[in-house]
């Protein structure tokens, strides 16, 4: 029979004595189980003795902390809290430098117990510390315990930092500034200042008046690595505190900033971003429970597990279908998509802050495409991860500072969290641009091309906040980045000289041609709509194709969606195209002019055509995407010998001239001239191209 719950069994030790097995009734009061431990000992005065844990950080059991007591602890039978702190208070002022280093050692240690730390704060410690200190007596070890001691207290915010004296700061900033410090009490005094700055206001300006980030950014050129960290902190903190009007002056202020300091502030981005490179480097260990329950949490959050079904089969299929929702790639054990480095833990990491920070954009995110099942969801986990490869790439992280560079990120100098708050912006962008191109899982890596374009461009803008990179980004959407690539290649010099517009011009209508082809070809293969003004559940589809040589439209109702193809047999409708008057778009289609069309979003209206046809007939097609909007508009143009006008075919006829111009130009670079040759007439290129357009 099991023990009852409040039953714990433990051992407790006491120096030069045999261990005591017991059994601690946690409904008993903590002083009556000290009095029978004592009385085993035969110890008087239980008063003046407490438990405490023997492993780890050692600390003192209380009535609030006495839950926590597991089976199998090992505690430690030691004096109580208040007289260990009057006897160290004691020692620390004595004479003698021994029994001085000694409860001082012990003293940093015990200062992280809360417990301890009350009845040392109690009796006037932190005062008794500070006077060390400021004394400039202690050195060495002695002073590296009594700093380390100073700032476990201050950090349980037990007592307020601006009670801190101006004599004291200027002692620490003393040793942050000497040019040779012993390295454990350089970290300290960082570590201090950091604290000062980020609790109190009126520290703040003292600590800026004795400290300036030129200073700071000398010990950014050690190899100790947790020096670097705790510069860094401190400037993060002098930075995020000062007065918006100072920031802006230091960082983004109208006068430009020397070549000197935009290259410290490029060495202070760089090593900031070097901290990530652990995490980058780490993979997750499938079989680690802890790093397992953060998958867990994104999960959790996502879809708000608390109504998990019993039974481990029920819930495992349950988790599976959640992980596969969630955009893993691994979706029966997705702690799998982060054994690979980079970018390792890091994306984790991201994901958590993302989920956390900004709770409600990482449910929208991830619900607005699991609910989706047209193969247009845009996979969360996966391209968060690849996401965060690509920001590693592009900030190079890990690398060492290149000398003489002066390019820094004003932005990443505004937030405490700024790489987090980067990746929650981008993640955004990823998912917007996904949603511009319609883009299926085939599409991936066209998308992370696109969103890398994307946020490279932004970057060479220098946003000086998160907000204005916001902005920018807004404005790069993914017609814009066509517009720019379309742009660069037409700006190019080489594309403008006489003899390459000569070619151009000989080349094109092969490759009209050529796209008319396809489109034509793409009408053959056919392609599904969607009814229009079906307010159902159950949606009908129809679907349409041109006959193989060209003269019949055939078209039919379907039951669902169809998976390739639709034979000829199933459409039993058909419009000769001889018949066909016209084709017509947008405000001008039939069905967009009545009057429960006016209820219709914009997208449904930009790709609404209608074909007209004898005696006065119409037919009415809204595409499912703008791709296929332009592919049957331009089709049934070259199908009745008009112009093919849509932005894809103006996109495509640029970039298959520019490929068809560099291979010829190519052939005129390579070729060798033979003795007498007979003129060759050069064959018409062809390619074999498919487009997924936004």
């Amino acid at each position: 029979m099991p023990p009852p719950s409040d039953i714990v069994k433990v051992a407790i030790e006491w120096p030069g004595a045999n261990a005591q097995l017991m059994e601690i009734d946690q409904k008993k009061p903590l002083s009556s189980i000290i009095r029978e431990v004592c009385d085993g000992w035969s110890l008087s005065g239980s008063e003046q003795f407490a438990l405490r844990y023997a492993d780890g950080p050692q600390l003192y059991i209380t009535e609030q902390s006495r839950s926590e007591i597991k089976n199998g602890t090992i505690l430690r039978l030691a004096i109580s809290s208040a007289r260990a702190a009057r006897q160290l208070l004691d020692r620390i002022q004595s004479h003698g430098i021994d029994s001085r280093l000694e409860a001082l050692k012990e003293l940093a240690k015990l200062s992280a117990d809360p417990t301890f730390a009350t009845e040392f704060i109690s009796m006037e410690g932190i005062g008794t510390l500070a006077r060390l200190v400021e004394s400039g007596t202690h050195f060495g070890e002695m002073l590296a315990f009594t700093l380390t001691a100073f700032l476990e207290l201050m950090d349980h915010g037990i007592v307020s930092w601006d009670l801190i004296s101006l004599s004291f700061i200027k002692q620490i900033a003393g040793y942050v500034n000497q040019p040779m410090v012993d390295v454990s009490i350089l970290q300290r005094s960082l570590a201090i200042l950091e604290s000062m700055v980020l609790n109190s206001h009126s520290l703040y300006h003292r600590v800026a008046q004795e400290i300036t980030v030129g200073q700071l950014i000398g010990h950014l050129q050690v190899s100790n690595q947790e020096i670097q960290t705790y510069a860094i902190a401190l400037i993060n903190a002098l930075f995020l505190k000062a007065p918006e009007d100072r920031r802006q002056h230091v960082i983004r202020g109208n006068r430009p900033i020397k070549a000197e300091m935009a290259h410290q502030l490029y060495v202070l981005q760089v090593l900031t971003f070097n901290l990530l490179e652990e995490r980058m480097m780490t993979k997750m260990d499938p079989s680690d429970q802890a790093q397992r329950d953060i998958i867990f949490e994104l999960r959790r959050i996502a879809f708000d597990g608390e109504n998990d079904p019993s039974g481990t089969e029920k819930r495992k299929a349950m988790y599976t279908k959640d992980y596969k929702m969630l955009g893993f790639t691994n979706h029966v054990n997705p702690a799998m998509d982060f054994t690979q480095t980079p970018p390792g833990m890091l994306a984790l990491d991201n994901m958590l802050y993302l989920a956390k920070l900004h709770q409600d954009t990482y449910i929208r995110i991830v619900l607005e495409n699991s609910s989706r099942e047209d193969k247009h969801e845009c996979p969360f986990g996966r391209c968060a991860i690849e996401l965060t490869r690509m920001l590693c790439e592009i900030l190079q992280v890990g690398e060492l500072p290149n000398e003489g560079c002066n390019d820094y990120h004003p932005m990443f100098f505004t937030h405490d969290r700024a790489w987090e708050e980067f990746f929650c912006v981008c993640i955004q962008l990823l998912n917007k641009t996904w949603k511009e191109m319609r883009a299926t899982a085939e599409d991936f890596n066209k998308v992370m091309q696109v969103v890398r374009e994307q946020i490279t461009r932004t970057l060479a803008m220098k946003p000086s906040s998160l907000d204005q990179l916001k902005g920018k980004l807004r404005g790069l959407s993914y017609s814009e980045i066509l517009r720019l690539r379309q742009s660069e290649r037409m700006s190019q010099d080489d594309f403008q000289s006489p003899p390459i517009i000569e070619l151009r011009e000989r080349i094109q209508p092969e490759i009209l041609e050529l796209i008319k082809q396809q489109r034509l070809n793409r009408l053959c293969e056919g392609s599904c709509f969607r009814k229009l003004g079906n307010r159902r559940r159950q949606e009908k589809f129809w679907f349409c194709r041109l006959s193989l040589n060209h003269k019949v439209l055939h078209y039919g109702d379907l039951d669902e969606s169809p998976q390739g193809e639709v034979p000829f047999e199933l459409l039993t409708d058909k419009i000769p195209v001889s018949d066909i008057k016209s084709v017509v778009t947008g405000k001008d289609c039939p069905h967009m002019k009545e009057k429960s069309a006016l209820k219709q979003n914009k997208e449904v209206l930009e790709q609404a055509f209608s074909i007209l046809y004898d005696p006065d007939e119409n037919l009415n097609f809204v595409a499912p995407n703008k791709y296929e909007y332009c592919i049957w508009t331009d089709g049934l143009c070259a199908l009745l010998g008009r112009e093919m006008g849509s932005d894809l075919t103006r996109s495509d006829l640029d970039t298959l001239i520019s490929m068809e111009m560099k291979l010829r130009l190519l052939d005129l670079e390579n070729i060798t001239i033979p003795e007498a040759p007979p003129p060759v007439p050069k064959e018409p290129s062809t390619y074999n191209f498919t487009y997924n357009y936004g």
